[in-house]
């Protein structure tokens, strides 16, 4: 069965760090495009960046541009989202998604698999 599991959320000061992990069961991630996406309360699923297959392509929302950086792992089939800079508007609950090809999509739409999320809460 195809599984996508988040980990490395929690409570973390105005300025502090985060580093998300995403690994794979059943699902090679090797040949398809990630992306971490975020929903606020009371908000839509928001995009936050995504990485094409191999790495070579990453974009990310104007949001988190030049905070955030999306890394991968093929052989260890796990993509990562270091958090730095993070004020309490970055809290949310933080979904990692498999594309349903190789590019890095910014569209939701685009995405196959899903993860749980996991909590990231910044405090003032």
């Amino acid at each position: 069965q195809e599984r996508l599991v988040e980990s490395g959320g929690g409570l973390v000061q105005d300025g502090g760090s985060l580093r998300l992990s995403c690994a794979a069961s059943g699902l090679s991630l090797g040949i398809r495009g990630m992306g971490w996406f975020r929903q606020a309360p009371g908000k839509e699923r928001e995009y936050v960046a995504s990485i094409n297959w191999d790495g070579g392509s990453t974009n990310y929302a104007d949001s988190v541009k030049g905070r955030f950086t999306i890394s991968r792992d093929n052989p260890k089939n796990t993509v990562y989202l270091q958090m730095n800079s993070l004020k309490p508007e970055d809290t949310a609950v933080y979904y990692c998604a498999a594309g349903s090809g190789g590019y890095s999509y910014l569209s939701l739409s685009r995405y196959a698999y899903w993860g749980q999320g996991t909590q990231v809460t910044v405090s003032s």
